[in-house]
């Protein structure tokens, strides 16, 4: 039995996209999960597959209806300038001012890479994705642990 998609990519593909999206969000929500952070697992991945899913749609959109291909009105690029916006405000939601200190801005900061990872995955940049989440764990785990071992932590007054 086939399935039959109203969109330019087969299912394969579409399963690929946004699979590969889930699976970097919650690796990198992973991180922030064990280091009991906010916005961990499920929102890294939830901001991972609604970015990817919008871009996938965007584009099938304006690859599948003729009357939009060409046309200066039809972006799929909005689409994603949406995404983006999107995306700051929830990293904005998560960032915490008090007593003088700013908190937070690392977990903003995970929020806002997993929907370009997910930006990527639902363009088909599947490499640059990956190299993007390989960058983005080193940056969360590694410097994590230089950080503890050579810089002292602030003492609190």
């Amino acid at each position: 039995m086939e399935i039959e998609l109203a969109t330019n990519a087969d299912l394969y593909e579409i399963v690929t996209r946004l699979g590969l999206a889930v699976l970097l969000g919650m690796l990198l929500g992973l991180d922030r999960e064990l280091n009991r952070k906010p916005a961990g697992l499920r929102t890294s991945m939830l901001v991972s597959l609604g970015a990817a899913l919008t871009t996938l749609v965007a584009f099938e959109l304006y690859y599948s209806v003729d009357e939009l291909k060409g046309s200066s009105q039809a972006d799929p690029l909005r689409a994603i300038e949406g995404v983006v916006g999107a995306i700051g405000f929830l990293g904005a939601g998560v960032i915490i001012q008090g007593r003088g200190r700013v908190q937070h801005m690392t977990t903003a900061a995970n929020i806002w890479i997993c929907g370009t990872i997910g930006l990527a995955c639902g363009g088909g940049f599947y490499v640059v994705a990956i190299i993007a989440f390989i960058f983005a764990i080193v940056i969360l785990t590694v410097l994590r642990w230089v950080e503890h071992l050579f810089i002292q932590p602030k003492q609190k007054e």
